[in-house]
């Protein structure tokens, strides 16, 4: 099978050098990788030229610089690398953040994974951030970070690529799109990528991300039963008992401003229903009462 890859990539001067590095070492490499220069004011396209004129198969792209700095414009720089990409022969395309690295054997093993199943849409892996990874007991191995999100050509174009929403997720609902049209969603534990930057560190950082996530939490249509674990799950890192407080009052104050949100409400839907049936499961599993709630009564 055949993958390439895009890369949205704004003033990353810091980290790209990480992942083009981890790239060109790759023992199966991408028909085409196109990286896209969304309007950086430091010298990231310097670093990708130099690359890219030893290694043809990386191409630069530039896009107008943008005065606002939101979400959208990650979709619509993806998007605008697909077009170009959309003549070329390949049967996966992998949306590959600037600031991650990973071992050679990275994307041989995810093509293998969709050669494996024809059912599968999207994959990912898991990831190490400093000295913290996910709870995939909490998220969900359906879940696929946006970090690096590996795609079926045909589930990419299905579901049309990624929506442009400024407030952020557009990972999210491009798994949860893809699930409700019948692919599988799969974060495969086997292999790890290191992210190199603070989740929201880009855009948020300390208290301020922490109501930035509560918000998120309610555009994106949590379960209001969900969020409250959440929060109090949340406490448990700086600013401790402050940070899941704040993520709790932004998201109910949402709630209470009847704020609009930014998924589909069938897309809403099916998040709910997987989050209370993990939320269950970790109940159970947590209680011991796994038995007691599949007994029937003689």
């Amino acid at each position: 099978m055949r993958y390439v890859l895009i890369t949205p990539a704004r003033n990353e001067a810091a980290y790209i050098g990480l992942a083009l590095d981890s790239v060109v070492s790759q023992k199966l490499k991408p028909a085409k990788w196109i990286i896209v220069n969304d309007g950086s004011t430091d010298n990231t396209a310097e670093i990708v030229s130099r690359y890219s004129s030893t290694h043809p198969w990386i191409e630069l792209l530039d896009m107008p610089q943008r005065v606002e700095r939101h979400f959208g414009g990650k979709a619509a720089a993806v998007n605008s690398a697909y077009n170009r990409l959309s003549a070329l022969d390949f049967d996966v395309v992998g949306n590959l953040d600037a600031d991650v690295s990973f071992g050679p054997d990275y994307f041989e093993f995810l093509v293998s994974c969709f050669a494996e199943n024809p059912k599968l849409g999207v994959a990912g892996t898991a990831f190490q951030e400093g000295n913290l990874s996910y709870n995939y007991e909490l998220v969900g191995i359906e879940h696929v970070s946006g970090m690096i999100q590996m795609f079926r050509r045909s589930c990419f174009e299905e579901i049309g690529g990624y929506p442009a929403l400024k407030s952020g997720g557009i990972d999210l609902i491009a798994v949860l799109s893809a699930r409700a049209r019948g692919w599988q969603t799969r974060t495969f534990l086997e292999q790890k990528f290191t992210h190199h930057r603070t989740q929201g560190g880009a855009l948020h950082t300390g208290v301020r991300e922490r109501i930035h996530i509560g918000r998120k939490d309610y555009l994106l249509g949590n379960h209001p039963v969900w969020e409250l674990f959440r929060g109090i799950y949340q406490m448990q890192y700086k600013p401790y008992f402050v940070g899941g407080l704040l993520v709790l009052s932004s998201f109910f104050w949402n709630v209470l401003k009847g704020t609009e949100k930014s998924i589909p409400d069938n897309l809403m839907r099916l998040r709910r229903n997987e989050q209370m049936a993990r939320l269950k499961s970790i109940v159970q599993r947590r209680l011991g009462l796994a038995g007691f709630f599949s007994h029937k009564p003689s």
